[in-house]
């Protein structure tokens, strides 16, 4: 669930940086060799000021939302599929307090329930009557939240990538991989965590081994997205805890197992093969919902999207043309 970019799991990765709605100025890139056009701007959302980028604005297709992970990740990282989905606007924005968004530090808002009202807001702004949304980890729970209570009007399907939909099941996962792992490592993470000392260097080079097997076994390539925002440790801490095995934050007892009958539109769920959110447990969930299925990435982790930008790309584009077909 702890998605930083570049796709950097541990912790220490996330860098506070002040809010930067002063400095902040809208442009348009077009791509010299492809004529490819991106629009960035801002959208007013309780608190402050969201960060959006638009990649091919002028397409014709559905637009397709994507909601980044963390809490307190960013949406650089979805940079990576700019240039494999063509057809439609592609629009990735930075939640409140992380990435290039404002940082107003209102821990009261730091909740799923603002999340979703940030979704409303892009929404209203844009005019995206009509859109498709991809949730990423944290932001499939997002994702999911928004269709069960938000404005569901014009929601046409909906992907999820690896995503948090219940607390003590993707603790449970977190346990189960970590049991695979070497016996020293494990007895590495137990020891340090029992004594909640997390930054002791034997315990992070151990998560560390645990997010190289589970998080992005196949490698990433540069981000350059990546390079003009950072995450928020302490959005991620507050609300997730302070590792993938320990939840403490307020999400400790989020799920939403008893409502996934609920969502009533188009799923598809995505999962690499090593994941974090293990394939078991998304075909878990699909089975609990009205119409949804299972994408495995062969070979990728929780980063498949970053892993496998291409592939995941492919997927989402045939997801949604048989969406917008019936």
């Amino acid at each position: 669930m702890k998605i930083t970019f570049p796709l950097l799991a541990a912790t220490a990765a996330l860098i506070i940086l002040p809010a930067c709605s002063s400095e902040f100025v809208p442009e348009e890139r077009v791509n010299p060799e492809t004529g490819q056009i991106t629009r960035t701007g801002q959208v007013a959302v309780p608190g402050g000021n969201v960060f959006y980028e638009i990649s091919n604005p002028d397409a014709d297709g559905t637009p397709l939302l994507l909601i980044h992970g963390g809490p307190g990740g960013t949406s650089c990282g979805f940079g990576l599929m700019d240039n494999e989905i063509l057809d439609r606007p592609v629009i990735r924005y930075d939640q409140l307090e992380t990435g290039r968004s404002d940082r107003p530090g209102l821990r009261d808002q730091w909740n799923i329930e603002h999340s979703v009202t940030e979704i409303d807001a892009i929404r209203n702004t844009l005019g995206l009557d009509a859109v498709h949304l991809m949730g990423w980890s944290w932001g499939g729970a997002v994702a999911a939240e928004y269709v069960l209570e938000g404005a569901q009007e014009g929601i046409g399907g909906v992907v999820l990538a690896g995503p948090l939909l219940s607390t003590p099941v993707w603790v449970e996962d977190a346990n189960y991989l970590l049991s695979t792992m070497p016996g020293n490592l494990q007895e590495t993470i137990r020891q340090y965590e029992a004594i909640e000392d997390y930054d002791h260097p034997d315990y992070v080079a151990a998560t560390d081994s645990f997010y190289a097997r589970f998080m992005t076994p196949l490698g990433t390539q540069p981000v350059p997205e990546c390079e003009m925002g950072s995450g928020n440790t302490e959005v991620y801490n507050t609300m997730w805890g302070p590792t993938e095995f320990t939840a403490t934050g307020t999400l400790l007892n989020y799920d939403r197992r008893d409502r996934l009958d609920e969502i009533d539109v188009p799923v598809m769920i995505v999962s690499g093969e090593f994941d974090e959110a293990r394939p078991v447990t998304m075909e878990m969930f699909a089975s609990m919902m009205p119409e949804a299925h299972v994408e495995v990435i062969p070979g990728a982790g929780h980063g498949a999207p970053v892993e496998r930008p291409a592939m995941v790309a492919g997927l989402v584009s045939a997801f949604l043309a048989d969406v917008e077909s019936r």
